[in-house]
Order: structure tokens, then C-alpha cells, then sequence
């Protein structure tokens, strides 16, 4: 009876070993914001566009921007939809992660789409109360790019025309002061 006993304990000691740990919760950006409190010390897994600025600071660690909205994956300049307001959150990982990225997210760039693992700080007392991701692991889903936003061409037309429209009331306005002053002058 011991014996079987002990195999059981062992076999379940084994399976809980073996068995994976629990995954991270899946959250997007807005569920993030909308309740942060709630997430305070939870591992999330957080997807979305590294947007604005890498900063690189002297004690290893980067910071940036996380957007969790559509513009990412379907940015405005490139003919996306207006599909409301940015939606993204702070992060803070190692550098080592960060430096081999593309360049994050601007005007004419998408930044790389990733997904992050990390711990929700909400209000961090050890950062000046900021809430932040404090990313543990990062995987690229898409590689930043470059956005193609060619002239408009009835636009470049239209500056072109108030151009010579300007220039050429400018003109008419000199000639009319010149007329002026040479009719002011006294006669001889």
C-alpha cells in the first residue's frame, strides 16, 4: 500500500513539474487603461506598434510606447480608416531587447509590431508613481516599414496656383505704390 502510495505522490510530483506554468494573461491596450488597478503585479501579454522615441538610458534599460490601436496595422497615411484614439502604454525593458528593433513608429514609419510579456506597475513608488510594463520578454509579429504617402497631386496643383496668385498681387501691389510716389513728387 506504501508503495502505491508513493509512486502516486511521485507520478503527481512529476506531472506538476512537467506541466506547463500559467500563461500570462492576454490583454489589449484598452483593457489595460480602462481598469489599471486592477492589473497592478499581473504578467499580461500585450500587443502592439513601438511608436515615438527609443530611450536608451545609462542604467540598461529602454524606454518607449506601446499602441495598442489599429493604426499599426492599417496607419492612416497609408489609407487607413480614422478608428478613434490612440490607445497605447509605457514599457520599459532590457536594452539588450530593444536594440536590435526597427525604428519605432512615426508620420511615414510603422514601428515593429510586437507582443510583450511583462509585469503591469500601476503607480510604481520605485518610478515616481509612473504605470508602466516592465517587459520581461518581447517577439516580433511584424517588422516596422516605411509608409508610401505620395503627393497629392491636386494639392501640390492648388499651392502651385495661390503661389503665382501671391506673387502676382505682390507684384500689382509695388507698381501701385510706385505709381503712387511718382505722382506725389513735385513738378519741376
Amino acid at each position: 500500500m506504501r508503495r502505491w502510495l508513493l509512486a502516486g505522490t511521485v507520478g503527481i510530483l512529476v506531472m506538476a513539474a512537467a506541466a506547463p506554468a500559467l500563461a500570462a494573461d492576454e490583454v489589449s491596450a484598452d483593457e489595460l487603461l480602462a481598469d489599471p488597478a486592477a492589473f497592478d503585479g499581473v504578467e499580461v501579454v500585450l500587443e502592439g506598434e513601438l511608436i515615438g522615441d527609443y530611450g536608451f538610458r545609462p542604467d540598461g534599460w529602454m524606454w518607449t510606447q506601446l499602441n495598442g490601436d489599429s493604426y499599426g496595422s492599417d496607419p492612416v497615411a497609408a489609407g487607413g480608416a480614422l478608428t478613434g484614439g490612440n490607445s497605447g502604454v509605457g514599457i520599459r525593458m532590457p536594452e539588450a531587447l530593444g536594440r536590435p528593433l526597427d525604428a519605432p513608429g512615426g508620420y511615414r514609419q510603422v514601428g515593429p509590431i510586437v507582443a510583450v510579456t511583462g509585469q503591469w506597475r500601476f503607480h510604481d513608488p520605485a518610478r515616481g508613481g509612473e504605470s508602466y510594463l516592465d517587459v520581461a520578454s518581447l517577439e516580433v509579429v511584424a517588422a516596422g516599414r516605411a509608409i508610401d504617402d505620395p503627393a497629392n497631386g491636386l494639392v501640390m496643383a492648388i499651392g502651385g496656383l495661390m503661389l503665382v496668385l501671391g506673387l502676382a498681387s505682390l507684384a500689382t501691389l509695388r507698381r501701385s505704390r510706385r505709381s503712387e510716389l511718382v505722382r506725389r513728387q513735385p513738378s519741376g
